[in-house]
């Protein structure tokens, strides 16, 4: 209810609400709850690492996503799907070219292709509402990277220029919120840096700047050191964990932070 009131109160007063998300919230079916928050003005920017950026984009193209591991494994199948692979390696190509984000020339391309299940796709909704999307990877540990088109030069410059972003975004969170869900290493790694140069640029300007008020939340199945120190309690002028799988958490803080804006006044 803490979080909850907070998201309200940040969309109430004009302030952003940053939405930091792993792989398996996208993969157990919660895009939609996303993007009716950002229909109804409670996402201002979205976060996404590799895993989650992958099964939206699934998602948005076939309407369903996941593989089984264990069994493609050994046979060489595991994340060999040619469309995905393809599908990334344009998106960071063209990130270059028009000099944009990963995150935004994701979102492009997809749009583009009119894939048949848009009304699901976080990154779909985002790019056709100009909401920013930023895409946080590191070489190697997303299956797309084992395509023969990735260009590592390529997807080094998207996933950069997502993270300038983000500390822009970052920058003018004071007052906002960030609610990390289901990323315990990359995302949580990504905020602080983002936070520290949003405040190295803060004390260029005003040395002697307060810190950024920003409140944070962490829902994830377990608890992690990363999420913990780095979006709860270093950086955080208040944070809250809340934790359990995200197929209830998701839809309850959802809720929940509908309920609290009603009570506040705020539709």
């Amino acid at each position: 209810r803490g979080l909850a009131r907070a998201v309200a109160r940040a969309r109430a007063g004009g302030r952003p609400v940053l939405w930091g998300l792993g792989g398996h919230v996208v993969k157990v079916g919660l895009g939609p709850l996303l993007t009716d928050l950002l229909d109804r003005g409670y996402v201002q920017g979205i976060v996404l690492n590799g895993a989650a950026a992958i099964h939206d984009a699934e998602v948005a193209l076939v309407g369903s996503t996941s593989e089984d591991v264990g069994a493609g494994l050994f046979d060489g199948s595991y994340g060999s799907a040619e469309e995905t692979g393809r599908l990334f390696a344009e998106a960071a190509a063209r990130a270059v070219v028009e000099e944009v984000g990963f995150g935004t020339a994701l979102g492009r391309t997809l749009l583009d292709r009119d894939p048949p299940q848009a009304e699901r796709s976080i990154l779909c909704a985002a790019a056709a509402a100009g909401v920013p999307v930023t895409v946080h990877v590191a070489v190697g540990t997303d299956t797309v990277h084992m395509h023969p088109a990735c260009d590592g030069a390529a997807l080094g410059t998207a996933t950069h220029r997502d993270f300038l972003r983000l500390a822009a975004l970052v920058e003018g969170l004071d007052g906002g919120v960030y609610v990390n869900v289901g990323s315990a290493v990359v995302l949580p790694e990504v905020f602080m840096k983002a936070v520290a140069m949003a405040h190295n640029a803060r004390h260029a300007e005003t040395p002697d700047a307060p810190p950024l008020a920003i409140t944070t939340g962490n829902l994830d199945m377990l608890r992690h050191y990363r999420p913990k120190v780095n979006v709860l309690e270093r950086p955080a002028s208040e944070g809250f964990e809340i934790t359990g799988h995200h197929e209830i958490n998701v839809p309850l803080l959802r809720l929940a932070v509908l309920a609290a804006a009603a009570g506040e006044g705020a539709s």
